[in-house]
Order: C-alpha cells, then sequence, then structure tokens
C-alpha cells in the first residue's frame, strides 16, 4: 500500500504546518481541560465549569460569516497576527484570581473559539495552496494523528500544571504555543496573491457562497452530510460515556479515561493509514466503511463486558476519523481558492455543529432511555448511512450529473486520489 508520510514531512511547508498543529494543539488541549478545573475551583459550579467547553465551541455555529474573513486577505499573515493576538490575549488570564474575575476567563475563551474557527479556514485554505493536492489525504491523516496524539497527553499535563500552579501558568504554557506556532507559520514559503475586494453588494451574498459550494458539488456534498450525520451519532456516543462506565460496567468514573486514551491510540493509527488507503479506494468508500466501524463499534459500547467495550472505544477512534480526514481533503481539492476558506468553514459547521447539539440531546436522553438501547439504535442509523454512501446507486447519480455537465468537479473524486 505504501505508507507516503515520509514523502508529507520531506515538503518544507508540510512539515512547518504540521509542526506548528503539534505545538498549538498541545497548548489549546492543556488549556481546555485545565479551564473547567479553574473555574469549578474558583466558583464550586459544575454548570459554569461544563460552559467553559461551549464557550469555545458556540462560534462555531457561526462558522460561514467567520470564515469569510480568510478569504478577503492572505492566509499566512492572518495566521501569523492571529496567533500572535491570541498568545496577548490568553497573557491576560493572570488576572483571573477569584470567582468574581471568571468572566474574563469566559471573555477569553469564547474568543479563542472565534480565533479557532478563523485559523481553521485560513489553514485548510494555506494547505490547500502550499502542499502538494498528491498529498493531501496523507498530510490531513497527519494532522489527525498530531491532533489526537496532543489530546493523549497535553490534558494531563494542563491538569497536572494547574494542580502544581494554578490557571495562569498553564494560560502562560498556551501563549507561548501560540508564539512558536506563528513563527512555523512565519517561515513557511508560501507565494499568496492578495484577494481581489468584493464590492459591497456582494458581500452578503459571499456568506452563502460556501453553502453554495457545497452544495454544487456532487463529490462534496454527500462526504459532508455523511460526517454531519456521524458527528450527530458520535454526539449521543460521547453522552453515553457515564452511564456506559457506571451502569455497564460498574466502573468508577475514572475508568473513562482508559476508554479515551483507547480511542485516541485509533485515532492515531487511522491517521497514519489514511493517505495510502485514500489512494487505494474511492474517498466515498474509504469514508462509509469507517463509518460501518464506527457504527459497529457504538453498538458493542453497549455491551457489559470491559473487552467488549474497550474494543468499541478503539474501534470508534479508528472508524470516526475516515469521514472527517475523507471530507476535509475533497473540499481543499474540489473548492476553488478563492472561496475555499468561507467553505471550509461552512462544512466545519455543518459537520461539528449537531455533534455539540447531541451531546445536549443525549445528556437527556439517556435519563429516559437505556444505553441497551440508545446505542445499538445509534449503530444502527450509522450502518445505513455508510451504506447510502458507498452504494451503487449514488455513483451512478453522479455519473449521470457529470454526463449532464451539471458538476464540475465530479470527475475528480470519483476513483482513488492520487
Amino acid at each position: 500500500m505504501g505508507w507516503t508520510g515520509g514523502s508529507v514531512l520531506r515538503d518544507r511547508n508540510a512539515g512547518l504546518y504540521l509542526s506548528g498543529v503539534i505545538v498549538s494543539g498541545f497548548g489549546t488541549s492543556a488549556l481546555w481541560l485545565a479551564s473547567g478545573i479553574w473555574v469549578k475551583s474558583l466558583t464550586g459550579s459544575d454548570s459554569l465549569a461544563a460552559l467553559t467547553v461551549f464557550a469555545m465551541w458556540a462560534p462555531t455555529l457561526v462558522g460561514p460569516l467567520l470564515g469569510t474573513v480568510a478569504d478577503r486577505v492572505r492566509r499566512r499573515p492572518l495566521l501569523i497576527g492571529s496567533n500572535l493576538a491570541m498568545a496577548a490575549l490568553l497573557v491576560s488570564l493572570l488576572a483571573v484570581d477569584s470567582a468574581d474575575r471568571v468572566w474574563l476567563l469566559f471573555c477569553v475563551l469564547f474568543l479563542y473559539g472565534v480565533n479557532g474557527v478563523v485559523q481553521d479556514a485560513a489553514e485548510t485554505a494555506l494547505v490547500a495552496t502550499a502542499v502538494d493536492k498528491r498529498l493531501l489525504g496523507d498530510f490531513n491523516g497527519l494532522r489527525m494523528t498530531a491532533n489526537e496524539g496532543m489530546k493523549l497527553i497535553a490534558p494531563l499535563a494542563g491538569a497536572g500544571l494547574y494542580a502544581r500552579f494554578g490557571g495562569g501558568p498553564v494560560a502562560v504554557l498556551d501563549a507561548v504555543t501560540f508564539v512558536l506556532a506563528a513563527w512555523l507559520f512565519a517561515m513557511m514559503r508560501v507565494r499568496e496573491e492578495k484577494p481581489a475586494p468584493e464590492p459591497a453588494g456582494a458581500r452578503l451574498a459571499g456568506l452563502t457562497e460556501g453553502v453554495r459550494r457545497l452544495r454544487g458539488s456532487a463529490v462534496v456534498r454527500p462526504l459532508v452530510l455523511a460526517a454531519s450525520v456521524t458527528m450527530l451519532l458520535a454526539g449521543l456516543n460521547g453522552a453515553t460515556a457515564f452511564a456506559v462506565v457506571d451502569q455497564g460496567l460498574g466502573r468508577a468514573p475514572s475508568y473513562l479515561g482508559l476508554l479515551y486514551a483507547v480511542q485516541g491510540a485509533g485515532s492515531v493509527l487511522i491517521g497514519l493509514v489514511a493517505g495510502p488507503l485514500l489512494r487505494r479506494l474511492p474517498e466515498r468508500v474509504f469514508a462509509a466503511a469507517g463509518i460501518a466501524l464506527f457504527a459497529v463499534s457504538v453498538g458493542l459500547r453497549a455491551l457489559p463486558y470491559d473487552a467488549v467495550v474497550l474494543a468499541g472505544s478503539f474501534g470508534v477512534g479508528l472508524g470516526l476519523p475516515c469521514v472527517l480526514i475523507a471530507a476535509l481533503t475533497a473540499v481543499q481539492r474540489e473548492i476553488p481558492a478563492a472561496v475555499l476558506g468561507r467553505t471550509a468553514a461552512t462544512a466545519n459547521t455543518l459537520i461539528f455543529a449537531p455533534n455539540a447539539v447531541a451531546l445536549g440531546l443525549g445528556a437527556g436522553l439517556i435519563a429516559f432511555v437505556d444505553i441497551t438501547v440508545l446505542l445499538p439504535v445509534a449503530g444502527a442509523i450509522g450502518l445505513l448511512t455508510g451504506i447510502a454512501l458507498a452504494s451503487p446507486g449514488h455513483a451512478r447519480r453522479r455519473a449521470v450529473l457529470a454526463a449532464d455537465g451539471r458538476d464540475d468537479h465530479v470527475g475528480a473524486g470519483s476513483g482513488p486520489v492520487g
């Protein structure tokens, strides 16, 4: 099958960008956990502690609006400036030392989320310009590996640093990682043309351009839709985590840490092999196989056996990223560079917003529906989603659209990538 991760790492721009992902991902993951502990220790409120995650996620809901920023300026200077701005902003958290100053932490976390949406859009567009398109599948797989790898170690480091020194040093650590990421982006060699200014009357229409591009591409549209449904199911699965540990296995809540670690290991592994698999399989088949594995694994978590639940957690980690990697790669390859930032942000909103909604919905459902019912039903819906994505009828519809000239991008994604 041939692993070509070495080719990605030998690409100067790809290597620098992945280094930035590792550095900034470490800081983000450390602050993500520490901020909840910070709020809990200052206020004693579980609800306020839970809201720290929501504050960082909320800006995703207006991704199409924020994503337009990445299409109106050059992406590399935007990334350098936004990283430095966040570093300066995080230093202000040194003033958070009592319950009446927690509002400052929430403001910073909200701006952190805004910056994250803009950066994700700019990074997606910059990578599509700076990295050989033949390496995009490998690159996105390695990016997934880097992100998940940081999630395995950074939260523990953040919690340990907070326990020893408090929240301020964790914020400073994150600020340092933003400065390092800015330096790495500055080292990239990318030639970008200055975007043409949009007429005032076209700006409102530009907000919906991402939706129009996604809807108009027979390659990207089904992958984004399948990813959206899958992330909805992932949210339901995540909401049942404590019930699986407590009701299903009779274990202490701390056992959840092991399940997350096993799931993360699966995500790291699939990130390493995603590129070669995408060169051997059509994107929709790769994504559909991952969704099917994810669906079966979710169903297995309903069984009251440690080994089975651990296997299910590993399968979730292995299968879930497949559709995300396939969808992102298709967006980068199929969407024109001029509107790629807003389209990528729109795709991220459509994919990840259902996850946030399902976490809240699932928290309510588990009070009325047993996990031995909820998880198998979620798994069945996932299997149907994977089957629909891989169905021959879907491929025939794309071929008809291509023959009629109704989709300009069908041919590029209908077979193996590369």
